[in-house]
């Protein structure tokens, strides 16, 4: 008691004094100390703890409070919880601080010493391993070292909750191969025996696939437990990893231990594999994998040792989570080395992440707002049911299929400014505030932001930046290095513009680098400004903006597509309404630039009940998701009060046919004579206006060197009269106070 009151006294000394209250901390430290510069505390927690009691003695506080962190590793065994009784005011926030020029990293691993590494030794497992890697492998005892929670390994992938990952190995602050085969490419899925059960379709039997295995390194396999397969088993956009329940060598069979949502199908060529988790496929620098039941883990090196910094991950919580506080930053931290996800975000207001590194996670860096979790595992998406559920992703993608609707309690005005956000698992940035239902601004954003390998777990479904709600911002920032999709959009009124998206959707199919569908009220979404070059497959189905079933009021106006390997256009619609791709410059496209599609008159033909009858989906979010036809939607959305309208009594609907759509001020570079394709006859709308093709280069500043900066005497002012000048050198991140390079 002498010593909380010697703290605290020491505390109120200086904010009577009218100074700044700077509480600092060191791994140097003590929890003893009061918190000063010369005798810092040792621990984040005591940090906290010591600002929460300043603050419930009524001390006047309008000159702040900062918690200077000092360098260091601070490694956290349970989540840092930030709440209602850690935020500041609007004239005096509280910051949570790394000290000027020091590396500061919050972890959720466990530091593993070099010296502690040696020659493996046990002869059984060297004669597991390749002749001629043994000697490059080394191991260590991690029960020895007191670790013994090395988690599970657990189904995940399309239509399947997000999990925890299992202990993964980082080196130098990159994530380790656990060890699989092949090391490049992946192993075809053989003739199907029996593609399993299919939950999709209501089939709950709970039955893995059989198929013939096509690569004869499965025989060495045969009889080991917990080997898994990751890949697309049926559909481009749908992975899955699974386990491997057995191995048949004399008919060269797998059968795998439960479904996959679709079923299991073959001939395609995303439809193949990779195996993991199997020691003797440890062959390669960087690989590694370890036995839970001995507690050793073998690991290649891929470089010395000497200096190294080396973790695994342990922690399954957030690393930091903040729930309900107001007026709170958190600046120049490195958070890093979790099961899980990196921070999490609730109930918040005007809280910033700023300058911060965040990377090297089991799921995703950044949820703003609650996650969900499956009542029953056995559910697909037509008959899901969950709860919210608060520190976790789980079931976040099936329970927004449910309802779409869905506030997701993030709070509003929060932001995520400067920051770098890599080697995540599932995603990169969950961004949600504002509520659809009253379409209330949620003025939440992104900016300044770098967000890249965002899919080392789940490699589909999850995206760079997830945004739902409505009024939010995404800005400046760059996206790139995956083979799923850039940015995924739920809600309304959400601006993007000015970033700089490349690299993505490199090995996925009906995918896009920006993605919205299946809702006709997600509507006043703007896009300019952006700079999207070199995303897409040829050899998959790919778009750029994809506007999927249903979209409406997308407006595209400013934008630079270069080197495109889109082959569904840079904007294609399955049946849009007030669609709009004004004033953009396309370069080099493999393939039209619009593409407009009547799907439900066409390959979606028997659909148009499923979607617009009585219990339809696409009436479910109209009518009872939001109330369409009345205020705010009626007002602020008048063009959608039709939608639902009959054209043909109970078969066909207003919605059922693209309806006004516009391609105006578009200048072309290459690319087919025609930049427009219409699918599905008559009913396949798009008005298409004043746009230039040409195969020469109409003005740019530097076209061979990618500067697509207009000269003033550009021949595009000439031949698209009205044509505005596109801000191209302001895409992309920008320096400030925390990003001193681009």
């Amino acid at each position: 008691m002498k010593h909380s009151s010697f703290l605290l006294a020491f505390a109120l000394f200086f904010l009577s004094a009218g100074f700044t209250q700077e509480i600092h901390v060191s791994i140097k430290g003590n929890d003893r100390n009061p918190g000063s510069i010369d005798r810092p505390l040792a621990s984040l927690e005591a940090a906290r703890d010591l600002a929460r009691k300043i603050k419930t003695n009524g001390v006047n506080t309008e000159s702040g409070t900062k918690i200077i962190i000092h360098g260091g590793q601070y490694h956290l065994n349970t989540s840092l919880l930030l709440d209602e009784r850690d935020g500041g005011s609007d004239e005096a926030p509280s910051i949570w601080t790394a000290a000027a020029g020091e590396d500061v990293r919050i972890t959720g691993g466990i530091s593993l010493s070099a010296k502690k590494f040696t020659p493996v030794k046990n002869k059984q497992i060297l004669n597991r391993l390749l002749a001629n890697v043994r000697d490059n492998v080394l191991e260590i005892d991690l029960h020895g070292l007191g670790i013994r929670n090395f988690g599970k390994h657990i189904q995940y992938g399309h239509g399947l909750s997000v999990v925890a990952s299992p202990m993964e190995l980082f080196f130098n602050g990159a994530p380790m191969t656990l060890a699989q085969y092949p090391n490049k490419g992946s192993i075809k899925i053989g003739k199907v025996i029996d593609m399993g059960s299919v939950p999709r379709i209501g089939d709950k039997s709970n039955r893995g696939a059989v198929f013939t295995y096509t690569d004869d390194r499965h025989a060495t396999w045969a009889g080991q437990k917990d080997i898994w397969i990751q890949g697309t088993f049926n559909y481009g956009f749908a992975d899955d990893y699974s386990q491997i329940a057995n191995i048949d060598t004399v008919n060269k069979l797998v059968r795998l231990a439960k479904p996959h949502l679709y079923g299991v199908a073959s001939g395609m060529d995303f439809q193949s594999y990779t195996a993991i988790n199997i020691l003797e496929e440890l062959d390669s620098p960087g690989e590694w994998y370890a036995d839970p039941n001995t507690g050793m883990l073998y690991f290649w090196p891929p470089a010395s040792l000497k200096n190294a910094s080396i973790q695994v991950s342990i922690l399954e919580e957030p690393i930091i989570s903040i729930e309900g506080a107001r007026n709170l930053s958190i600046e120049g931290i490195t958070i890093e080395v979790g099961r899980g996800m990196g921070l999490y975000m609730e109930r918040c207001n005007s809280v910033v992440i700023a300058g911060c590194t965040i990377r090297n996670l089991g799921t995703c860096g950044i949820l703003m707002g609650q996650g969900a979790r499956v009542l029953d595992e056995t559910t697909s998406i037509d008959d899901y049911e969950g709860v919210p559920q608060s520190r976790e992703i789980g079931s976040l993608q099936n329970h927004f299929y449910s309802n779409n609707a869905w506030n997701r309690n993030a709070g509003e005005k929060n932001g995520i400014l400067s920051c770098e956000i890599y080697n995540t698992g599932s995603g990169g940035v969950f961004l949600s505030a504002g509520d659809k239902k009253t379409l209330h601004r949620g003025n939440s954003y992104i900016e300044n932001c770098k967000v890249h390998d965002y899919n080392r777990r789940n490699k589909f479904n999850w995206s760079g930046i997830i945004i739902d709600g409505v009024g939010n911002n995404v800005r400046h920032c760059e996206i790139y290095n995956s083979d799923w999709q850039g940015i995924y959009v739920h809600g309304n009124d959400h601006l993007f513009e000015y970033n700089f998206i490349h690299d993505v959707t490199l090995n996925s199919n009906d995918t896009s680098p920006w993605y919205i569908g299946r809702n006709p009220s997600d509507r006043g979404n703007v896009l300019q400004y952006n700079y999207f070059n070199n995303c897409g497959n040829p050899n998959r189905m790919n778009m750029g903006i994809y506007c999927d079933d249903s979209s409406t009021d997308v407006y595209v106006f400013g934008n630079v597509f270069n080197n495109m390997k889109t082959n569904h256009g840079m904007l294609f619609s399955n049946t849009g309404w007030d669609l709009v791709m004004k004033n953009n410059i396309v370069i080099n496209p493999i393939s039209h630039t619009v593409v407009i599609s009547a799907h439900y008159y066409t390959w979606a033909a028997n659909t148009g009940n499923s979607m617009f009858g009585k219990d339809g989906l696409l009436r479910k979010r109209l009518e009872k998701e939001v109330q369409f036809k009345e205020p705010p939607y009626s007002t602020n959305y008048p063009e959608l009060l039709t939608y639902l309208d009959e054209i043909k009594e109970k078969e066909e609907w207003a919605g059922m046919r693209p309806k006004e759509n516009l391609f105006e001020d578009n200048l072309i570079v290459g690319g087919p004579e025609d930049p427009v394709m219409l699918m599905g006859g008559l009913h396949a709308q798009l008005s298409s206006k004043n746009n230039w093709r040409t195969s020469e280069d109409p003005g740019f500043v530097d076209m061979k060197n990618q500067n697509f900066m207009l000269k003033a005497d550009a021949k595009v002012f000439k031949m698209i009269p009205g044509f505005q000048k596109i801000p191209f050198e302001k895409i992309g991140l920008y320096i400030d106070r925390y990003r001193k390079e681009k």
